[in-house]
């Protein structure tokens, strides 16, 4: 098949005008197009009221090999890619590899070394997804928190409590993706989050995903322990050479072959891994609120007269400003026609994290605006001083909330003007257990206040209306990215560590469900080889 790049229409054509389109490109009689498919759907809304959607098309055509030579020289007329994923080869009678997390990486880590037969064992320190979605509802209505159960920890990680967004800028040359997009379907995502520019699935429909998945691990000879926390590493060597886990309830499971898919909010395990000598280092993460506004503005701020359009949906937005205090502010993981939801791992702390179902059809509108944190300037000489630099502000918005799990709020209007909000306006705050207005310089560093201070009016300028005075920001926005990178070498082994594969967004390798799975492939083909190589050379 050929693959058509950059083909525009104008948003109001019927999907029919394809076949005429791709006729004048290729300078074809439309009788001689046997097949299309769309390969992906996007949209170029920089001319408001205009916006043209974009098609990436595999076309099946007669003679293809002459229309491939005829358009040689167009980078936008190419082979269409194999994309199809071969799954690493694995001996028979090997050592059962471990995966630690149940999170979107250790999902997908699973699911390939339970493909490729090696019958994996998965450890999660939380509940099945059902039982943990109650636990997190517990937070959200009632203020009551369990540690090892909620909107960080369980089956599906933190990724399952969001808006289930599958776009990633990570390098994906060998199609990963793909794969992981193909799985997700399989599971019951829908077909359109294959071809659709930046798809997303929504939180309910990710919790019977994430039960499918389990299925066909455990279908393949996997195996799951819930409630089941790593509470240390047991090896032996220089450098050591991993031997077994020891779990919290004292006992030992041994382990030659270990995934480390703990996600960005295991603080206690970071703590093990530096007591244990395992290699890593602080990196930079980000801070900041949770900013709401009505999604009616961002559609009509963005699209104009089309807003509305079923092909648009609700519209999203990606807004970047570098402060003068040397500082980057961005949004994050923008929610449209989502909620701010309650997302603490840790007793009397509030952090705060975006969430949208599959239909997008919340009343408001909501994203991170977060400060960027580095460790050489904000906690030097301290591999975990980002941990405690997370911790120090989600205390303070603890408190600052009133001490019962609310949230510190903000209008924009009385954040720009310097003082404490004593009451809230036409946006109404999607935060629950609820919010406290208050003054958010109470919960955040004096540089977040700035640097946040001075982009507001910036966004302004290319998105009319976000500093109106009654959207809200809700503290505090901690967990973009994980404190840490633990190390690995071109084998994925931790240098320290022989047989221990850190992964995905916790070790500091991915940044969102599509490219903790990417990632999550990655180091289950390299514990694979790892297990062929050992097998061969003994």
């Amino acid at each position: 098949m050929i693959r058509l790049n950059q083909i525009q229409a104008p948003l109001e054509d019927a999907p029919s005008s394809l076949m005429t389109m791709i006729s004048e490109k290729l300078k074809v009689d439309a009788s001689t197009i046997r097949n299309i498919h769309i390969a992906r759907r996007g949209y170029d809304a920089r001319k408001r009221g205009n916006i043209m959607l974009v098609y990436t098309l595999d076309v099946e055509v007669d003679d293809e090999e002459a229309v491939l030579a005829r358009f040689a020289d167009d980078p936008n007329v190419q082979r269409t890619p194999d994309t199809r994923y071969h799954l690493p080869e694995a001996p028979p009678e090997s050592p059962r590899p471990v995966v630690i997390g149940a999170g979107p990486c250790g999902l997908m880590a699973a699911l390939i070394l339970a493909q490729a037969g090696l019958r994996p064992i998965v450890l999660e320190r939380g509940k099945v997804v059902r039982e943990r979605t109650v636990d997190t509802f517990a937070l959200w209505r009632k203020s009551v928190l369990t540690p090892e159960s909620n909107v960080q920890f369980g089956e599906g990680g933190a990724g399952t409590f969001s808006d289930g967004k599958l776009w990633s800028g990570v390098s994906d040359p060998r199609h990963l993706g793909r794969k992981v997009l193909e799985e997700f379907v399989k599971a019951g995502a829908p077909e359109e989050i294959l071809y659709v520019s930046k798809p997303h699935i929504g939180t309910f429909r990710l919790v019977s995903m994430v039960e499918h998945i389990r299925a066909e691990i455990e279908r393949l000879g996997g195996e799951y322990r819930f409630n089941t926390r790593v509470d240390g590493i047991i090896g032996d060597g220089t450098p050591r050479r991993i031997r077994a886990l020891r779990l919290a309830d004292g006992t030992e499971l041994p382990a030659s072959h270990v995934v480390l898919a703990i996600g960005h909010s295991a603080r206690d395990s970071f703590e093990m891994l530096r007591e244990n000598d395992v290699a890593m280092n602080a990196k930079p993460f980000s801070i900041g609120v949770r900013i709401e506004h009505p999604q009616s503005m961002i559609d009509t701020a963005r699209f104009g007269p089309q807003a509305g359009h079923k092909l648009l949906g609700a519209a999203d937005y990606k807004l970047v400003h570098h402060a003068s205090n040397g500082r980057g502010v961005y949004s994050f993981c923008m929610c449209p026609g989502g909620t701010v939801v309650a997302a603490t791992s840790e007793a009397n702390q509030v952090v705060t994290n975006g969430m949208s179902q599959y239909s997008r059809a919340e009343r408001n509108a909501n994203a991170g605006i977060v400060v960027e944190v580095t460790p050489e300037r904000d906690f030097p000489d301290d591999v975990l001083g980002g941990v405690a630099f997370q911790r120090q502000w989600e205390r303070a918005a603890f408190e600052a909330g009133g001490g019962d799990y609310k949230a510190p709020a903000q209008l924009v209007g009385d954040f720009l003007a310097g003082r404490p909000s004593t009451h809230l306006g036409s946006v109404v705050p999607s935060y629950r257990p609820g919010v406290t207005p208050t003054d958010l310089s109470l919960s955040l560093p004096d540089f977040a206040i700035e640097a946040i201070r001075e982009a507001l009016p910036r966004f302004e300028r290319k998105l009319k209306g976000f500093s109106m005075n009654d959207a809200v920001m809700t503290g505090v926005e901690t967990r973009t990215s994980s404190p840490i990178r633990i190390a690995r070498d071109a084998s994925g082994q931790n240098p320290n560590w022989r047989g221990l594969f850190p992964a995905g967004e916790g070790a500091g390798y991915a940044g969102g469900i599509l490219s903790a799975g990417i990632d999550g492939i990655r180091v289950a083909e390299w514990v694979a080889a790892a297990i062929r190589a050992e097998a061969e050379a003994a």
